[in-house]
Parts: C-alpha cells; structure tokens; sequence
C-alpha cells in the first residue's frame, strides 16, 4: 500500500510539472484575449498621434482585440516612457518610442527615468521623415552652394528656428552646423508650428523641417527648400538634391518611430504583435496615408529594430555631446 502512494504522488507530481510547463504554451497561444493599451508620449492630434491611430486600427483587426490608444505627453515623452517601462510585461502595455525616448534623451538630460537600452523589448519600426533644409524666399539662395556662401558671410552668425532644444530638427542643424562650420545660432521654439511660421514670416531665415510638417509649404512656395538629409532624394522633391550629393558623406537626419514594449515581455507575444505592425505598414490604406503625411513606412523585425535604435544612440550621442547640448 505505502509503494503504490509513492508512485501515486510521484505520477502527480510528474503531472504537475507537465502542467506547469504547458501553462506558458497555453497562454501564449491565446494571446491577446484582452484589449491592448498603446501609450503615445505626445497630445492627442498630433503626427504622432495620427501614426499609432492609423496602425492601431488595421493592428485590432488582425489581432483580434481592441488597441485603446492612450496619450501621456510631456518631458520629451519620458512619462510615457517611463509608464511602459513600468507595467506589467505581459504583452498589454505597448508604446511608441521615437528618437527623442530611445536615441537622445540619455545624452540630453541629467537624470531620465528610464534606460532606452535596458527598460524596453523591441517590437519594430514603424515610420520616419526626412529632415529638409529650408530657407524664407527672400534668402538670396536659391541653392545649396549659393546658400553656403550667403551664410559664411554673415558676421554675426545665422539664426534657425527648431521645435526646441534636443529635438530631431536640432540634433539635424547642430550635425550640420559641426560638419559645415557655419555660424548658426539656435532659436528653440514651443513646437514645430511656430518655429515654421517664424521662418515663414522672415523672423528667422532657415531651418530643418521635417518633411510631414515642411512639405505643403514648400510646394506653396512658403518656403524654398534647398536640400535633404535623406539617403536619396524625396519623391516629393525630386529636383532637391541630398545632402550627400552635395559633400557631406553619410548626412542623414530623420525623425523616427517605433513600437516598444516592456523589456522582459514574452517572445511570443513580441513576435505577434510585430507581426501584426508588419502587416499594418504594408496595407494600402496606411500606406497612403502615410504618403499624404510625407511620412516613409520602415517595417522591421524586433533585432533591425533593437540594432537600429543602438545605431542612432551613438550618433546623436556623439553630436549633443560635441554640441555641449543639455536640457534641464
């Protein structure tokens, strides 16, 4: 009787632990059964914004459930970084990091609340926009050369306007401002509109925009645009040249974004949901979308995502400490 107990808890226990290993299995295989919660670290209505709804919708549909969008804003989007660093990594909790939360705001910022290298899975790219050289109309420059040479000989230095200090419009001019050796003086705005309206108005004579706020004024011919800092030309602005063709190798400064989740989320999870990205940045709908925002689809997997992100890391780390740039 005292052998067939032992065997007994012993087929129990080997139970058990079958059980035990299958329990992760199971949930995985019925992920998500529940509504998913995508913080974006902007106000609601903005580019940003408009990505995440846009992806979000097409997302649900294939996913399954709901994505509820919600906007946590402020300290160049480290509170909702820090939120999606800090919830549950159980697949529920997703956000969109930018070059702001995972590239510059290390270097930028004293203290941060969060670590961009250690805190987040990656899930995968999602979008980005060029930066455009743009200058007022009445800049005697109607090109790049021609733009060069005006602003070497202003003696007391060239204004630009950006969307503030640490921004990717920043980071862009200050890249240029150490490859060139003009002499440009920053004037940070509150955001992207009033720097543009500023240029636009001639209180300031040039900056980079990005090519979703930019590029309805230059075909306006509200601002003249005179070069790019993309890989190759813009579709959108075949005529403009690159900033690589015109001598400055490798020149390429973009805003971008991308899905994070909290680092530790199951790789099942991880890998449905970039699916499901991928899926959403190749639907004909989103992809015009996209293309009235002047915005280019990236789709990765998590890796090109996670190597991409320790790319702009270090190369804007190197520009915001050359610049001696802080926020504080």
């Amino acid at each position: 009787m005292e052998g067939r107990t032992v065997k007994f808890s012993a087929i129990l226990s080997v139970l058990g632990f079958g059980l035990a290993a299958v329990a992760p299995v199971a949930q995985a295989a019925d992920y998500p059964s529940r509504a998913i919660e995508w913080v974006v670290p902007y106000p609601a209505g903005g580019g940003t914004d408009i990505v995440a709804r846009t992806l979000s919708e097409k997302m649900a549909k294939s996913l399954g459930q709901p994505i509820v969008i919600a906007n946590k804003p402020g300290a160049a989007t480290a509170i909702g970084a820090s939120y999606v660093a800090r919830a549950a990594a159980d697949g529920y909790v997703i956000g969109t990091g930018d070059t702001a939360t995972l590239a510059a705001n290390p270097f930028l910022y004293s203290t941060l609340a969060y670590d961009p290298a250690e805190d987040f899975a990656s899930v995968g790219l999602m979008a980005r926009f060029a930066m455009i050289l743009v200058v007022n109309p009445s800049v005697p420059a109607n090109t790049y050369e021609e733009f060069l040479a005006w602003a070497k000989d202003q003696k007391d230095g060239v204004p630009y306007g950006t969307p503030g200090t640490g921004s990717p419009h920043h980071l862009a001019t200050e890249l240029f401002k150490q490859r060139t050796g003009l002499p440009l003086v920053h004037v940070p705005y509150k955001g992207a509109a009033p720097a543009v309206q500023d240029v636009m108005g001639g209180q300031v004579p040039f900056m980079f925009v990005d090519s979703a706020t930019g590029q309805q004024y230059i075909a306006a011919g509200r601002l003249r645009a005179l070069a790019v800092a993309s890989a190759e030309r813009l579709d959108s602005l075949p005529e403009t040249p690159t900033l690589i063709e015109m001598g400055l190798p490798a020149f390429e400064a973009y805003a971008w974004q991308g899905m994070v989740a909290p680092k530790g989320t199951p790789a099942a999870a991880v890998d449905t949901l970039g699916k499901a990205l991928r899926a959403a940045l190749e639907d004909a709908d989103v992809l015009a979308k996209f293309k009235s925002m002047g915005l280019d689809a990236t789709p990765s997997t998590p890796q090109e995502m996670a190597d991409y992100a320790e790319a702009e890391r270090q190369r804007w780390g190197e520009v915001i400490r050359a610049g001696g740039i802080k926020v504080e």
